[in-house]
């Protein structure tokens, strides 16, 4: 059985005849057009280094190897309402969160930094040989050389900062 004689789909009709009628217009015509303004804020695109996420660039525009975790609705909370992030900050004499790092900031922070040293930046410790990215950043980890930043955001849109340095393994 060839193609064009007919067969599963076709109403016994031989050939490539189309039984499906699209009446619907391919566009709006009464749809307005609106037309990208470079010049318009919400279309710049801030400074983001190759491999790093937009989304976790911060609301004033500062990328300083923050990593995110907690709350992240009352995170995004946070940047909605009327106070900047920096007036969010808690004291790191009254932070309440324990010392320890959670398997989840673990896995993300041992991922960004596998990330960034495949992508060529300053790997922190000896190398002894070794060439996997993710075993680098272990090392680096063990070592407490990590020098990213863990903000841990609270319900009421306050967050912490926790430095790799200062988080138990």
């Amino acid at each position: 059985m060839s193609d064009d004689e007919g067969g599963w789909g076709d109403a016994g009709g031989g050939g490539g005849e189309d039984y499906y009628e699209n009446d619907e217009p391919e566009y709006d015509p009464d749809e307005p057009v609106e037309p990208i303004d470079p010049d318009e804020e919400s279309h710049q695109v801030d400074d983001i280094a190759v491999g790093q996420n937009p989304d976790q660039l911060l609301a004033t525009g500062e990328r300083s190897g923050v990593i995110e975790a907690g709350d992240l609705d009352a995170a995004i909370a946070s940047k909605v309402k009327g106070k900047t992030p920096k007036d969010k900050k808690i004291p790191s004499e009254q932070r309440t969160t324990t010392p320890y790092m959670t398997k989840y900031e673990r896995a993300r922070i041992l991922g960004t930094r596998a990330l960034q040293i495949s992508m060529n930046a300053p790997v922190l410790v000896d190398l002894e040989g070794e060439t996997d990215p993710l075993q680098i950043a272990i090392k680096e980890l063990r070592e407490k050389k990590i020098p990213l930043i863990v903000r841990r955001y609270m319900p009421d849109g306050f967050y912490e900062d926790w430095s790799c340095e200062e988080l138990l393994q």
